[in-house]
């Protein structure tokens, strides 16, 4: 299986449940930045990230609460860098607490002294390692020398110690498609549980030429959509079909909701058009239909799962011949 089947079964019974009660929006995954520090300064980060400090944090309670009001089956602890929060073991703990599943963000550099042996492995608990490239191209990226190597050892001790373990790839301008085949096949031999590839972040306070047109974003993800049938990729085929220019969704916003030092961020993760106090003016103010039509000059070139996986797997919602394909891709994958 591609996703555990708890993840599986408690995705599918959020759906029906907010079927049930008439909701036609609602959030699959809360991003949940604890935090705007980082201990690395990388090419296609936001550059709040570069400076956040570390005073100007959440509380615990703060970030319980935006848990509960999301009411999202998944929560992708990011940051800045999570595992220099000092509360992670805590955060970690009240989240599974809350029977939901936590993607920890991380670039693996303090996983040895910050969760390895302090947070033990659970079955709620992804750790997800970014990886952007084989080492030269990573440690670029990262703007520091080392970080792939400890990366790669961070993978193989995780996985030695029971925890499950995927990794990020974020697919730039300069992306040789070759070089993320390598890494694919090194994360296999390591055994890691999943690779999630995706268009660069093309976050609006980035000013770097390093980001995909969207016509460069389909040439090469032509190439990984053929990838995927031979690798273990996480993103579904109906994602990398519309990345690949083969398929066109309306954005879904709303299925990513994204929780910072600043407040709800609306519209997207991508766009901080306006940041809220509280989740009721976050939900009821943001214009979603607008956001959703893809009409804004900032979302033309856009193709990120974190707006457009939950499109593809409503979409294949209405086929039946396309649920049985999403089923055996995850379950036979």
């Amino acid at each position: 299986m591609r996703f555990p089947l708890h993840i599986t079964t408690d995705n599918v019974f959020h759906q029906i449940r907010q079927a049930r009660q008439g909701h036609q929006r609602y959030p699959m995954v809360l991003m949940l930045e604890p935090l705007y520090t980082c201990n690395l300064a990388c090419l296609g980060c936001s550059t709040e990230r570069h400076t956040g400090k570390l005073t100007d944090r959440l509380s615990l309670e703060q970030c319980f609460q935006a848990v509960e009001q999301s009411g999202a089956p998944g929560v992708s602890i990011c940051g800045g860098e999570p595992t220099v929060y000092p509360e992670l073991k805590g955060l970690v703990e009240g989240i599974i607490e809350r029977n939901r599943h936590i993607y920890l963000c991380t670039n693996a550099l303090l996983l040895d002294t910050k969760l390895f042996g302090v947070v033990p492995p659970h079955k709620r608990l992804t750790i997800n390692v970014h990886l952007d490239g084989m080492r030269d191209t990573h440690d670029y990226v990262c703007d520091r020398q080392g970080v792939f190597d400890k990366a790669i050892e961070m993978i193989r001790r995780g996985k030695q110690l029971g925890y499950h373990m995927i990794t990020n790839t974020t697919i730039f301008k300069e992306t040789r498609i070759e070089e993320v085949e390598e890494l694919l096949a090194l994360m296999e031999t390591i055994g890691t549980d999943g690779m999630l590839i995706s268009p660069g972040y093309e976050y609006e306070s980035v000013d770097r030429d390093i980001f995909l047109s969207r016509r460069e974003t389909e040439e090469k993800f032509q190439r990984i959509l053929e990838l995927s049938k031979k690798h273990r990729i996480t993103s579904t085929p109906m994602f990398l079909e519309f990345a690949a220019g083969l398929r066109d969704f309306r954005c879904s916003p709303w299925s990513t909701v994204t929780y910072t030092p600043l407040g709800w961020k609306g519209p997207c993760y991508l766009i901080g058009q306006k940041y809220y106090e509280t989740w009721d003016e976050f939900w009821n103010d943001v214009d979603w239909d607008y956001w959703e039509s893809r009409q804004d000059v900032r979302c033309q070139n856009c193709k990120m799962h974190s707006g457009f996986e939950t499109s593809a797997v409503r979409e294949a919602g209405k086929s039946p011949r396309e649920l049985l394909r999403l089923a055996a891709w995850n379950f036979l994958g």
